[in-house]
Formats: structure tokens, sequence, C-alpha cells
């Protein structure tokens, strides 16, 4: 899968929120589906998000922070993508690959 392509797709035609502090409001309220982390974010945040929140699926791509937040179609770095819905993309068939 193209994560950057589906990016694109789930930014326009879905609910996407950008950061780390609210994927962890959207994962305490039960909202996050999915969470897209860049491979450069803190190893620290991804072991305490994934402990804390084992229902959510979360996905660290291979796509550093700076070019996340190009794919998502921001002109800033982006660490961490909340996937409220996913609109017509195939975000959600991702699965988790972080232990």
């Amino acid at each position: 899968m193209d994560i950057s392509r589906q990016l694109k797709i789930a930014s326009t035609t879905g609910n996407l929120l950008f950061g780390q502090r609210q994927a962890i409001d959207a994962c305490t309220k039960g909202n996050a589906k999915c969470i897209i982390l860049a491979a450069n974010c803190p190893q620290d945040y991804v072991d305490n998000l994934a402990a804390k929140h084992p229902e959510v699926t979360v996905h660290q791509t291979t796509i550093v922070n700076r070019d996340l937040g190009v794919a998502s179609g921001k002109p800033f770095s982006v660490s961490t993508i909340t996937v409220l819905d996913a609109g017509d993309s195939e975000l959600l068939s991702l699965r988790t690959n972080v232990e």
C-alpha cells in the first residue's frame, strides 16, 4: 500500500488529526481508529502509546516526519497522524507493527 497516496485521499475525504497530543486525546476518548507514526517518532512515545492503548492500531511507517507532513498535504513536519475517519482511503487496513 502506498501510504502517501492513501493519506492524501484520507485528508480530503476523511477526518485526520495531527500531532502527539491530539493522538493521546483521541485514544483516551475512544475516537481513534488508527495511528500512523513517522519513522523518527520518539521511541518512548511509541512504546507508551502502544502500551496504554492496545485497542488502537499503531502503524509506524518508514517515512520521516518531514516527508509525512508533505504526504498528508501539510506545510510542516508531522510525527503522528490519528485516523478518526478514513474516508475513501484504505488506511484502516493497516496492521499494528509496533510491539
